[in-house]
């Protein structure tokens, strides 16, 4: 897979959730054993990966409710890639994301035996989407030690902006749409940027998903199945 696709499926951790609302979380499911089904396709249209996600668990803390999500990569042929596991908090107006899920779980997989440390701004959802809007950057800065030699992986997730709504239709069924819009900068020696379309429909989260590299589609990705 090349970096634009596996930062695109760390993205789709931020994002992807099944239909299970909650009175605190409007757009991402804090029930327990909810599970989602995100396929994953490259630039052709072919399968390139499947991604589940699943809630472990629901906690009440001092800054509001946490949910402990799972996330399962498996390549076109179903082997399992890689798993990792983040939080997302709500606080009643918003939900805000782990920043440390940016690193999608297969980059994770290949530095667990480095030493490293992981620090960022995490990603923000409104409860009350506006179409219009702008919504806050999100970053994620990573610095790896190995043999004495240091690298810094950066991260960051800007011109967020909610430019409409639309009906989509997947394999999950139909859904009213926000649409929104970012742009993603990569650095790990060399820089790259990408821009991203993404449909969330309100207690379901992500249905769709569009990937572009100067105005072409790199990738794209639909909500396949759900479970609550």
């Amino acid at each position: 897979m090349n970096r634009i696709l596996i930062f695109s499926i760390a993205l789709l951790g931020l994002m992807s959730t099944v239909k299970a609302q909650t009175s605190c979380s409007k757009f991402y499911p804090f029930k327990e054993g909810t599970k989602a089904e995100i396929t994953t396709y490259d630039k052709k249209g072919k399968k390139a990966a499947v991604i589940d996600y699943t809630v472990l668990n629901k906690t009440q803390t001092s800054e509001g409710e946490v949910a402990a999500m799972k996330s399962s990569v498996k390549d076109e042929k179903g082997k399992l890639i890689a798993e990792t596991e983040y939080n997302v908090t709500c606080d009643g107006n918003k939900i805000a994301i782990d920043y440390e899920s940016m690193i999608s779980p297969m980059m994770m997989e290949q530095f667990k035996n480095m030493d490293y440390d992981i620090s960022g701004t995490d990603l923000e959802i409104p409860n009350n989407l506006t179409v219009g809007e702008t919504l806050p950057d999100a970053q994620m800065i990573m610095n790896i030690s190995m043999g004495g030699i240091n690298m810094k992986m950066e991260l960051n997730i800007t011109s967020r902006k909610v430019i409409g709504k639309e009906n989509v239709t997947t394999p999950a069924g139909t859904f009213d749409c926000y649409i929104l819009t970012s742009e993603m900068t990569t650095k790990m020696g060399v820089s790259q940027t990408s821009n991203s379309k993404q449909w969330i429909a309100e207690g379901v989260g992500m249905v769709k998903q569009e990937d572009y590299q100067k105005g072409k589609v790199t990738s794209s990705s639909l909500l396949t199945k759900f479970e609550k």
